[in-house]
C-alpha cells in the first residue's frame, strides 16, 4: 500500500474525517477490483464514507450503496477467478515445456554433514563447507537425532 493510502487508513481508524472523497475509483487505487473493494469495506468499517466526484453510483452515503458494493463484489470474485485460471495455465504450460517449478534440488551427502557434526562443527561452518543453508543443516542432524 503506498504511503498516503496508509496515511489515510491510519486517520479514519482514528475517525480523524467521516468521509472521503474521490475523483474516481481508479484515482482511490489502481490496484484491482479486489483490492478497492476491500479499501472500501475497510473505510465502512472504520464508520467512515465514500463518495466518487465523477461517478455518483459511488457513494456510501447514497441509496444504492448496498447495490454498488454487492456489484463491486461479484467483480472482484471474477477477477480472482480469472488469475487463478492464468496462474494455473501458466503453470501448465511451463510443465508442458519441460520446466520444473520449486527450489533446485540440494544435493548433499547426509552421512558426512552428520560425521562433521559429530566432530563438534557448528553448523554454520558445516553449510558453507557444503554449500546449503544452516537451516538444511539443521533438518539433517535433527532428522538422524530422532
Amino acid at each position: 500500500m503506498i504511503a498516503p493510502l496508509f496515511a489515510m487508513f491510519d486517520a479514519a481508524s482514528r475517525r480523524e474525517f467521516d468521509c472521503v472523497l474521490f475523483w474516481s475509483l481508479d484515482r482511490l487505487s489502481r490496484e484491482g477490483v479486489l483490492k478497492t473493494l476491500e479499501y472500501l469495506q475497510r473505510l465502512t468499517s472504520y464508520g467512515v464514507d465514500y463518495k466518487s466526484f465523477t461517478e455518483q453510483y459511488l457513494d456510501s452515503c447514497g441509496v444504492f450503496r448496498d447495490a454498488v458494493i454487492g456489484i463491486l463484489a461479484t467483480i472482484a470474485r471474477q477477477e480472482r477467478i480469472r488469475i487463478s485460471e492464468r496462474t494455473l495455465a501458466g503453470l501448465a504450460r511451463a510443465r508442458k515445456a519441460g520446466r520444473v517449478g520449486g527450489r533446485p534440488k540440494v544435493v548433499v551427502n547426509r552421512d558426512k554433514v552428520l560425521h562433521r557434526r559429530r566432530q563438534g562443527v557448528s553448523l554454520s561452518q558445516i553449510a558453507d563447507e557444503f554449500g546449503i543453508s544452516k537451516g538444511s543443516v539443521f533438518n539433517i542432524v535433527k532428522t538422524a537425532s530422532g
